[in-house]
Protein backbone atom coordinates (compact mmCIF):
# COMPACT_ATOMS: atom_id res chain seq x y z
CA UNK A 1 0.00 0.00 0.00
CA UNK A 2 2.82 2.42 0.92
CA UNK A 3 4.68 1.67 -2.30
CA UNK A 4 1.48 2.30 -4.28
CA UNK A 5 1.02 5.63 -2.51
CA UNK A 6 4.66 6.55 -3.17
CA UNK A 7 4.29 5.65 -6.83
CA UNK A 8 1.10 7.70 -7.12
CA UNK A 9 2.66 10.77 -5.52
CA UNK A 10 5.80 10.38 -7.60
CA UNK A 11 3.79 10.08 -10.79
CA UNK A 12 1.88 13.25 -9.94
CA UNK A 13 5.11 15.24 -10.09
CA UNK A 14 4.80 16.60 -6.53
CA UNK A 15 8.27 15.45 -5.47
CA UNK A 16 9.86 16.81 -8.64
CA UNK A 17 8.14 20.16 -8.06
CA UNK A 18 9.14 20.53 -4.40
CA UNK A 19 12.64 19.31 -5.22
CA UNK A 20 12.98 22.07 -7.83
CA UNK A 21 11.47 24.74 -5.58
CA UNK A 22 13.89 23.89 -2.76
CA UNK A 23 16.96 23.34 -4.95
CA UNK A 24 18.90 26.20 -3.33
CA UNK A 25 18.44 24.70 0.14
CA UNK A 26 20.80 22.01 1.45
CA UNK A 27 19.74 18.75 3.03
CA UNK A 28 21.50 17.16 6.00
CA UNK A 29 20.45 13.56 6.53
CA UNK A 30 20.47 12.01 10.00
CA UNK A 31 21.13 8.31 10.62
CA UNK A 32 21.70 6.22 13.76
CA UNK A 33 21.63 2.45 13.18
CA UNK A 34 22.20 0.04 10.32
CA UNK A 35 21.61 -3.68 9.86
CA UNK A 36 22.35 -6.56 7.54
CA UNK A 37 20.70 -7.48 4.25
CA UNK A 38 17.04 -8.31 4.77
CA UNK A 39 17.03 -7.48 8.51
CA UNK A 40 13.81 -5.99 9.87
CA UNK A 41 14.95 -4.18 13.02
CA UNK A 42 12.53 -1.25 13.41
CA UNK A 43 15.31 0.99 14.73
CA UNK A 44 17.79 0.37 11.88
CA UNK A 45 18.09 0.90 8.15
CA UNK A 46 19.19 -2.32 6.49
CA UNK A 47 21.56 -2.63 3.55
CA UNK A 48 18.67 -2.77 1.07
CA UNK A 49 17.30 0.49 2.45
CA UNK A 50 20.69 2.18 2.43
CA UNK A 51 21.25 1.23 -1.19
CA UNK A 52 17.83 2.51 -2.27
CA UNK A 53 18.38 5.82 -0.51
CA UNK A 54 21.89 6.21 -1.89
CA UNK A 55 20.73 5.42 -5.42
CA UNK A 56 18.04 8.08 -5.15
CA UNK A 57 20.46 10.60 -3.68
CA UNK A 58 23.00 10.01 -6.45
CA UNK A 59 20.28 10.58 -9.05
CA UNK A 60 19.01 13.89 -7.67
CA UNK A 61 21.61 15.46 -5.34
CA UNK A 62 25.26 16.30 -4.93
CA UNK A 63 26.55 14.56 -1.79
CA UNK A 64 29.13 16.79 -0.08
CA UNK A 65 30.87 16.83 3.30
CA UNK A 66 28.92 18.56 6.07
CA UNK A 67 31.88 20.91 6.44
CA UNK A 68 31.41 22.14 2.87
CA UNK A 69 27.88 23.29 3.71
CA UNK A 70 29.15 24.97 6.89
CA UNK A 71 31.98 26.70 5.06
CA UNK A 72 29.65 28.04 2.39
CA UNK A 73 27.29 29.38 5.07
CA UNK A 74 30.23 31.02 6.84
CA UNK A 75 31.42 32.63 3.61
CA UNK A 76 28.07 34.33 3.01
CA UNK A 77 28.23 33.46 -0.69
CA UNK A 78 25.21 31.20 -0.64
CA UNK A 79 24.75 27.46 -1.03
CA UNK A 80 25.25 25.65 -4.29
CA UNK A 81 22.13 23.92 -5.68
CA UNK A 82 21.00 20.48 -4.56
CA UNK A 83 23.63 19.88 -1.90
CA UNK A 84 23.11 17.07 0.60
CA UNK A 85 25.27 15.78 3.47
CA UNK A 86 25.14 12.51 5.40
CA UNK A 87 25.50 12.39 9.21
CA UNK A 88 25.45 9.45 11.62
CA UNK A 89 25.10 9.73 15.39
CA UNK A 90 26.55 7.90 18.40
CA UNK A 91 29.43 5.69 17.26
CA UNK A 92 27.96 2.20 16.97
CA UNK A 93 29.88 -0.49 15.13
CA UNK A 94 27.03 -1.15 12.72
CA UNK A 95 28.05 2.06 10.92
CA UNK A 96 31.44 0.51 10.15
CA UNK A 97 29.98 -2.90 9.31
CA UNK A 98 27.05 -1.96 7.10
CA UNK A 99 27.24 1.70 6.04
CA UNK A 100 30.94 2.24 5.43
CA UNK A 101 31.20 -0.36 2.60
CA UNK A 102 28.38 1.44 0.78
CA UNK A 103 29.98 4.84 1.35
CA UNK A 104 33.04 3.47 -0.43
CA UNK A 105 30.99 1.91 -3.22
CA UNK A 106 29.04 5.12 -3.91
CA UNK A 107 32.02 7.36 -3.03
CA UNK A 108 29.83 9.38 -0.66
CA UNK A 109 31.37 11.47 2.14
CA UNK A 110 29.77 11.41 5.60
CA UNK A 111 30.22 12.80 9.10
CA UNK A 112 30.18 10.31 11.99
CA UNK A 113 29.47 11.87 15.41
CA UNK A 114 30.81 9.69 18.23
CA UNK A 115 30.43 9.64 22.01
CA UNK A 116 34.06 9.36 23.08
CA UNK A 117 33.59 7.52 26.41
CA UNK A 118 31.50 4.96 24.50
CA UNK A 119 34.32 4.39 22.01
CA UNK A 120 36.77 4.09 24.92
CA UNK A 121 34.64 1.31 26.43
CA UNK A 122 33.97 3.20 29.65
CA UNK A 123 30.19 2.78 29.38
CA UNK A 124 27.50 2.33 26.76
CA UNK A 125 25.00 4.95 25.76
CA UNK A 126 22.20 5.45 28.29
CA UNK A 127 19.49 5.71 25.63
CA UNK A 128 20.50 2.26 24.37
CA UNK A 129 20.18 0.88 27.90
CA UNK A 130 16.57 2.07 28.00
CA UNK A 131 15.83 0.50 24.61
CA UNK A 132 17.55 -2.72 25.73
CA UNK A 133 15.33 -2.80 28.83
CA UNK A 134 12.25 -2.38 26.65
CA UNK A 135 13.31 -5.45 24.64
CA UNK A 136 13.53 -7.77 27.63
CA UNK A 137 10.98 -10.60 28.09
CA UNK A 138 9.39 -8.82 31.06
CA UNK A 139 10.13 -5.10 30.62
CA UNK A 140 9.14 -2.62 33.32
CA UNK A 141 5.55 -1.46 32.90
CA UNK A 142 6.62 2.03 31.80
CA UNK A 143 8.54 0.55 28.83
CA UNK A 144 5.78 -1.50 27.26
CA UNK A 145 5.11 -0.75 23.56
CA UNK A 146 3.83 2.74 22.94
CA UNK A 147 5.27 4.29 26.10
CA UNK A 148 8.96 4.53 25.27
CA UNK A 149 8.78 8.04 23.85
CA UNK A 150 7.08 9.35 27.01
CA UNK A 151 9.76 7.74 29.18
CA UNK A 152 12.50 9.43 27.16
CA UNK A 153 10.62 12.72 27.55
CA UNK A 154 10.92 12.38 31.32
CA UNK A 155 14.51 11.09 31.38
CA UNK A 156 15.68 13.87 29.05
CA UNK A 157 14.80 16.45 31.69
CA UNK A 158 16.77 14.80 34.53
CA UNK A 159 20.34 15.46 35.52
CA UNK A 160 22.65 12.54 34.58
CA UNK A 161 22.89 11.13 38.10
CA UNK A 162 19.10 11.15 38.56
CA UNK A 163 18.55 9.76 35.08
CA UNK A 164 21.00 6.90 35.65
CA UNK A 165 19.39 6.10 39.00
CA UNK A 166 15.97 5.89 37.34
CA UNK A 167 17.31 3.56 34.63
CA UNK A 168 18.76 1.28 37.32
CA UNK A 169 15.42 1.37 39.13
CA UNK A 170 13.64 0.30 35.95
CA UNK A 171 16.10 -2.58 35.55
CA UNK A 172 15.41 -3.65 39.15
CA UNK A 173 11.66 -3.62 38.51
CA UNK A 174 12.27 -5.76 35.42
CA UNK A 175 14.44 -8.09 37.53
CA UNK A 176 17.40 -7.82 35.17
CA UNK A 177 20.93 -6.50 35.47
CA UNK A 178 22.12 -4.07 32.83
CA UNK A 179 25.29 -5.52 31.26
CA UNK A 180 28.48 -3.64 31.96
CA UNK A 181 29.49 -3.88 28.29
CA UNK A 182 27.13 -3.08 25.44
CA UNK A 183 25.34 -6.10 23.92
CA UNK A 184 26.21 -6.89 20.30
CA UNK A 185 23.45 -4.74 18.84
CA UNK A 186 24.79 -1.68 20.67
CA UNK A 187 28.55 -2.31 20.41
CA UNK A 188 30.75 0.73 19.68
CA UNK A 189 33.28 1.13 16.93
CA UNK A 190 36.89 0.66 17.92
CA UNK A 191 39.42 3.45 17.48
CA UNK A 192 41.04 1.38 14.72
CA UNK A 193 37.73 1.21 12.84
CA UNK A 194 37.21 4.95 13.22
CA UNK A 195 40.78 5.53 12.06
CA UNK A 196 40.22 3.37 8.98
CA UNK A 197 37.09 5.33 8.09
CA UNK A 198 38.77 8.70 8.69
CA UNK A 199 41.87 7.69 6.70
CA UNK A 200 39.66 6.73 3.75
CA UNK A 201 39.02 10.43 3.16
CA UNK A 202 35.28 9.79 3.09
CA UNK A 203 34.39 9.99 6.79
CA UNK A 204 34.82 13.01 9.04
CA UNK A 205 34.71 12.10 12.74
CA UNK A 206 32.85 14.64 14.86
CA UNK A 207 32.06 14.98 18.55
CA UNK A 208 28.77 13.86 20.10
CA UNK A 209 30.00 14.78 23.62
CA UNK A 210 31.88 12.75 26.18
CA UNK A 211 28.96 10.85 27.79
CA UNK A 212 25.82 11.76 25.75
CA UNK A 213 24.08 13.95 28.36
CA UNK A 214 21.19 16.24 27.50
CA UNK A 215 23.11 19.50 27.70
CA UNK A 216 20.26 21.54 29.15
CA UNK A 217 20.44 19.37 32.29
CA UNK A 218 24.06 20.44 32.84
CA UNK A 219 25.66 23.65 34.04
CA UNK A 220 27.58 25.61 31.43
CA UNK A 221 30.82 24.52 33.09
CA UNK A 222 29.82 20.87 32.75
CA UNK A 223 28.73 21.21 29.13
CA UNK A 224 31.99 23.00 28.27
CA UNK A 225 33.91 20.01 29.64
CA UNK A 226 31.72 17.57 27.68
CA UNK A 227 32.30 19.23 24.32
CA UNK A 228 35.99 20.01 24.87
CA UNK A 229 37.11 16.75 26.49
CA UNK A 230 35.33 14.64 23.89
CA UNK A 231 37.13 16.49 21.11
CA UNK A 232 40.46 16.14 22.90
CA UNK A 233 40.02 12.38 23.25
CA UNK A 234 39.02 11.92 19.61
CA UNK A 235 41.86 14.08 18.30
CA UNK A 236 44.38 12.31 20.50
CA UNK A 237 43.24 8.86 19.35
CA UNK A 238 42.89 9.62 15.63
CA UNK A 239 45.41 12.44 15.07
CA UNK A 240 42.65 14.29 13.21
CA UNK A 241 41.17 17.72 13.91
CA UNK A 242 37.56 17.56 15.11
CA UNK A 243 35.55 20.39 13.53
CA UNK A 244 31.90 19.31 13.83
CA UNK A 245 29.64 18.81 16.84
CA UNK A 246 26.26 17.12 17.32
CA UNK A 247 23.89 17.96 20.20
CA UNK A 248 22.63 14.84 22.04
CA UNK A 249 18.96 14.37 21.21
CA UNK A 250 19.11 17.86 19.70
CA UNK A 251 15.49 18.93 20.08
CA UNK A 252 14.15 22.24 21.36
CA UNK A 253 14.77 22.40 25.10
CA UNK A 254 17.74 20.01 24.98
CA UNK A 255 20.28 22.84 25.00
CA UNK A 256 20.52 26.53 25.89
CA UNK A 257 21.66 29.53 23.79
CA UNK A 258 24.74 29.79 26.01
CA UNK A 259 25.68 26.24 25.02
CA UNK A 260 25.26 27.01 21.33
CA UNK A 261 27.73 29.86 21.89
CA UNK A 262 30.09 27.43 23.63
CA UNK A 263 30.32 25.37 20.44
CA UNK A 264 31.52 28.42 18.53
CA UNK A 265 33.82 29.54 21.37
CA UNK A 266 35.42 26.10 21.49
CA UNK A 267 36.40 26.44 17.84
CA UNK A 268 33.99 24.04 16.15
CA UNK A 269 33.02 25.12 12.63
CA UNK A 270 29.44 23.86 12.89
CA UNK A 271 26.98 21.79 14.88
CA UNK A 272 23.80 19.90 14.05
CA UNK A 273 20.53 19.39 15.88
CA UNK A 274 17.61 16.98 15.36
CA UNK A 275 14.96 19.55 14.47
CA UNK A 276 13.60 18.65 11.04
CA UNK A 277 14.14 21.09 8.19
CA UNK A 278 16.12 22.14 5.15
CA UNK A 279 19.14 24.44 5.32
CA UNK A 280 18.74 27.92 3.88
CA UNK A 281 21.41 30.49 3.07
CA UNK A 282 20.86 32.31 6.37
CA UNK A 283 20.83 29.21 8.57
CA UNK A 284 22.72 29.33 11.86
CA UNK A 285 25.61 26.93 11.21
CA UNK A 286 25.63 26.03 14.92
CA UNK A 287 22.01 24.83 14.84
CA UNK A 288 21.78 23.09 11.49
CA UNK A 289 18.51 21.13 11.07
CA UNK A 290 18.50 17.59 9.74
CA UNK A 291 16.05 15.17 8.16
CA UNK A 292 15.67 11.43 8.52
CA UNK A 293 13.35 8.64 7.58
CA UNK A 294 13.77 4.89 7.25
CA UNK A 295 10.61 4.23 5.21
CA UNK A 296 10.91 5.03 1.51
CA UNK A 297 7.91 7.34 1.38
CA UNK A 298 8.99 9.33 4.43
CA UNK A 299 12.51 9.60 3.05
CA UNK A 300 11.20 10.93 -0.29
CA UNK A 301 8.80 13.37 1.38
CA UNK A 302 11.60 14.86 3.44
CA UNK A 303 14.55 14.79 1.07
CA UNK A 304 12.56 16.31 -1.81
CA UNK A 305 11.07 19.08 0.32
CA UNK A 306 7.41 17.99 0.21
CA UNK A 307 7.18 17.84 3.99
CA UNK A 308 9.00 21.18 4.32
CA UNK A 309 6.45 22.95 2.11
CA UNK A 310 3.53 21.20 3.80
CA UNK A 311 4.68 22.56 7.17
CA UNK A 312 5.41 25.97 5.66
CA UNK A 313 1.92 26.24 4.16
CA UNK A 314 0.29 25.00 7.35
CA UNK A 315 2.16 27.65 9.38
CA UNK A 316 1.23 30.33 6.86
CA UNK A 317 -2.49 29.54 7.03
CA UNK A 318 -2.37 29.36 10.84
CA UNK A 319 -0.70 32.78 11.11
CA UNK A 320 -3.01 35.27 12.90
CA UNK A 321 -2.12 37.88 10.28
CA UNK A 322 -3.73 35.81 7.52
Amino acid sequence: MKRMALSAVGSSGVFALTRALSATMARILMYHNFSSLGATDADALNIDGIRRQFTYLRRHYHIVPLLQIAEQLASGHGLKPRMAALTIDDGRRNCYEFLFPLLKEFEFPATFFVVSSFIRGEDWIWTDKVIWLSEQPNPPIELVPGKLEAVFGVLNRLRPEARNAEIEAMAKRARVTIPQAAPAKYTPCSWNQLREMADSGLVEIGSHTLTHPILSTLTDEESWYELCESRRQIEEALSKTVRCFCFPNGKSGDYRPSQVQQIADAGYLCSVVAESGLVGNREDRYQLPRIGGRSEILFRQRIDGAEYYRHTLRSWFRSPEK
